[in-house]
């Protein structure tokens, strides 16, 4: 009889440290990748509460390259018009970072430079004793009954949560190759086709090349087989392959999606050059001062009248409205800012997977592309902080 009773004080026992065990390692949380969203979602993970137990795992052999090439080296934070300004700024003022506003509403650091930003990050992360292990590739993340595996180059690990922060496909050389929708996949999500967006166009025109560097406003829309597709309005760069400038990047999926899948579509790119003057206006110009020097510049002036034949004023003033550049693509995710497509937002609730519970995804991996000016990265703080937010109170912990 004493013996059947100390068997059932036993199981008690162990089942008691089993559950711990359980429990402990239910509140340990696995981050893959050490950009914008993962960093943040890091820190305000520790600033909820200081017992929880974070890891992050990076590809690349340093954390946050991407962070230090956006905004071109400056760090375009967020911008005064997105979403989630308010608590991005908040966010950033928790850890010191002074930031200021600049041209069309942008916000950058004091500093101007992006290493501000991320050293303020990785300052954060060292003194709340979140763990980033480098050059540590995820082959896949296994579900278990109490948690997860997160099997890697370097060994598995075992947790109660995985966050999914390792960004698209742009730019693989700073840390997104694409390789967590497989994971994704194999865990019950689906995946919108990837289209690399916010990219450089190409161009079979000699003309974009015959004044490379030059820079102009102009409305500019993309004509796919005579049909548009896309319009805006902003600063276009001619380059020795093509059209650069943010107007160019803001209308580049389109072209992506169109030469998808082996499409040769016929392409277009049509350049108003002064949006502020209707035709006639610019033809009167034309007619009393003989060119358009005095708008356009010595060398568009140059390649329009070009173009349009000299002394023609009615065709030079319509081809300054409607001045059309055979487009051949784009330069492709190597040179993409961002990646248009990815994990449906409806397969999330609180950037928590519907799918498999424990599981968060953030950041350039969901269906959620914004213009330049700050956007991108403002959802991809917000996504991190938010999924910290969830991941806290799954775990039943009392914020700090």
């Amino acid at each position: 009889m004493s013996r059947g009773l100390g068997d059932v004080y036993k199981r008690q026992i162990f089942t008691n440290i089993y559950k711990h065990i359980g429990a402990a390692m239910n509140r340990k949380v696995i981050i893959i990748g050490a950009g914008a969203s993962g960093l943040a979602c890091a820190v305000r993970l520790k600033q909820n509460n200081s017992s929880t137990e974070v890891c992050i795992l990076e590809r690349l052999d340093t954390p946050g390259k991407k962070i230090l090439a956006t905004g071109n080296g400056r760090c375009n934070i967020t911008n005064k018009n997105a979403e989630h300004c308010a608590e991005v700024k908040d966010f950033f003022g928790s850890i010191g970072l002074i930031l200021k506003e600049l041209d069309e509403g942008r916000i950058y650091p004091y500093s101007l430079k992006a290493e501000t930003v991320l050293s303020v990050l990785l300052d954060e992360c060292n003194k709340l004793g979140i763990k980033i292990i480098t050059d540590c590739t995820v082959k896949t993340v296994l579900k278990k009954p109490n948690g997860f595996t997160v099997r890697t180059e370097r060994g598995d690990f075992e947790c109660g949560f995985v966050v999914f922060a390792a960004g698209g496909k742009a730019q693989s050389a700073l840390g997104s190759d694409g390789s967590c929708y497989s994971i994704l996949k194999s865990l019950g999500h689906s995946v919108t086709p990837l289209f690399p967006a916010l990219v450089q166009l190409t161009s079979s025109s000699k003309y974009p090349r015959a004044i490379k560097g030059t820079r102009a406003r102009c409305g500019i829309k993309i004509l796919i087989d005579g049909k548009e597709a896309a319009h805006e309005y902003g600063e276009v760069l001619f380059t020795d392959y093509g059209l650069s400038g943010i107007a160019v990047m803001n209308i580049s999926a389109a072209v992506s999606e169109a030469f998808s899948s082996g499409r040769k579509p016929k392409c277009l790119a049509v350049l108003d050059l002064i949006p502020e003057f209707s035709e006639n206006e610019v033809k009167r110009h034309i007619e009393k001062f003989g060119n358009l020097k005095g708008i356009l510049g010595t060398k568009l002036c140059g390649i329009i009248e070009k173009q349009a034949g000299q002394g023609n004023t009615a065709a030079q003033a319509k081809t300054a409205k409607n001045w059309q550049l055979i487009i051949t693509g784009t330069k492709g995710f190597d040179f993409a800012q961002i990646t248009s497509g990815g994990i449906p937002m409806d397969e999330t609730d609180s950037f928590q997977s519907k799918k498999t519970k424990g599981i968060y995804l953030c950041g350039e991996l969901l269906d959620r592309q914004f213009p330049c000016g700050g956007y991108n990265l403002d959802f991809a703080w917000h996504s991190g902080i938010t999924a910290a937010d969830s991941i806290t109170k799954e775990c039943g912990y009392d914020k700090n």
